[in-house]
């Protein structure tokens, strides 16, 4: 009773597409494979310096690479393998770093863990629309509706409407089926 009503509140029609990402950015464009998910397994990133798979903490990724690497472990469900990649970060502190691990925990079903992270990521960026998403997807998840329509509005209120975190996140309300990509 309480999704019906909590649905009919969002009668909004879809009109994006809510397929294509993996926690990060504002993108349904899938990441494209690279020699790390290529070549190497395990907790392993390429190194074009080394020209060989290295420990993520030993690589000459930069941050940005670094994040990207994630997301891209992260889209084919190597979660684990994602959060070594995302230790290896310099700035552990960063909205989007929290983000990540936020998502790969969620992923990996330690909901308290990742509310943890979603909730510092925002207090470092209360405008950090892809962690309220992610956040209230795993509220729909725990059959939360009321503090996942809460973050449906802060992230429209914070302009964020028609993107794909509130997009996808309006789908899962209205349907209490989540979307990772």
């Amino acid at each position: 009773m309480r999704f019906t009503a909590l649905a009919l509140a969002l009668a909004l029609p879809l009109s994006l597409p809510v397929a294509g990402l993996a926690a990060g950015g504002d993108t349904t464009t899938p990441p494209k494979p690279s020699d790390t998910t290529k070549e190497c397994w395990g907790k392993r990133v390429w190194d074009d310096e080394a020209k060989k798979c290295v420990k993520p903490e030993e690589s000459s990724l930069n941050g940005q690479e670094l994040l990207e690497t994630a997301r891209e472990l992260a889209y084919l469900e190597r979660f684990d393998d994602a959060q070594a990649v995302l230790a290896a970060h310099p700035v552990q502190t960063d909205s989007r770093v929290m983000t990540y691990w936020g998502f790969t925990h969620r992923k990996l079903g330690h909901s308290d863990i990742a509310l943890d992270y979603y909730t510092r990521a925002i207090a470092q960026n209360p405008d950090n629309i892809l962690a309220r998403s992610y956040m209230a997807q795993g509220f729909v998840e725990t059959g939360e509706y009321a503090k996942a329509l809460a973050e449906w509005k802060e992230i429209k209120a914070r302009g964020g409407e028609g993107t794909w975190a509130e997009t996808s996140l309006r789908h899962a309300i209205q349907t209490g089926v989540t979307v990772n990509y």
